[in-house]
């Protein structure tokens, strides 16, 4: 199994509207299974927690983000802005054992 950790370091007096952005942008995707903020650490990290089969299977997925879909278009919609709202942002790949 694959644990993908996006981490998004944003501005401050944002995580919190970015976090609601990801759950609501996100709310149809079988992959991503959480979405956290801080509470301790770097402050104004959000990250979104993807859980796939294996490798292959996180590859397909980040396939489908390039296609020109209905539920795409959704997803560009309830994400719009955000780019406005972080400083960096990183991306941790896991191996479960």
């Amino acid at each position: 199994m694959i644990i993908v950790h996006d981490i998004f370091i944003c501005k401050p007096g944002n995580a919190s509207k970015v976090a609601k952005m990801f759950k609501t942008a996100m709310s149809g995707s079988s992959d991503v299974v959480q979405i956290m903020t801080d509470m301790t650490g770097q402050y104004n990290r959000v990250v979104m927690v993807s859980k796939y089969e294996s490798l292959t299977a996180y590859e397909k997925s980040s396939e489908k983000y390039k296609q020109n879909t209905e539920e795409m278009k959704k997803m560009t919609e309830a994400m719009a802005g955000y780019q406005d709202m972080y400083l960096t942002g990183s991306r941790e790949i896991y191996q479960v054992w």
